[in-house]
């Protein structure tokens, strides 16, 4: 895989993907950055929320579970000196469905935490990554 990081002015880059998509990234103010973009260490969490969510949706539509929506929402925690690595990070899901099972679901995300989700098992070697989720019936 190769990537391209383009530096624009200031602190802010365009980077440009593999699959031939590019996205703005910038660093904060007090950086000299203009807030035009997610800071790169944003990008790694928003990273792991989309790589966990396309494997439990995936997983879950194998099951043949009803599912009519899936939100990913991530808290993480940053160590207070360089590198400020993340050293915790907790997963809530909310699922929509009809008639989820709790058991699939939960099985669901063992598997991508544990399996199928690179981007989870890459900062679980310096955070510790907890899940909880909830259901609600469409």
């Amino acid at each position: 895989m190769k990537t391209r990081v383009t530096w624009l002015e200031d602190m802010t880059y365009v980077a440009q993907s593999p699959s031939g998509h590019a996205l703005v990234m910038d660093g904060p103010p007090e950086l000299g950055g203009h807030n035009l973009g997610p800071r790169p260490m944003e990008m790694l969490l928003m990273g792991m929320g989309g790589c966990t969510a396309i494997d439990v949706v995936n997983i879950l539509r194998k099951a043949r579970q009803d599912l009519r929506g899936c939100e990913v929402q991530l808290e993480a925690e940053r160590a207070s000196e360089d590198p400020k690595v993340f050293t915790g990070i907790h997963v809530h899901f909310l699922f929509t469905g009809v008639n989820l099972s709790a058991k699939h679901i939960e099985r669901a995300i063992q598997l991508s935490a544990e399996k199928y989700c690179s981007a989870s098992i890459m900062l679980g070697k310096t955070a510790r990554i907890t899940h909880t989720f909830e259901i609600r019936e469409s």
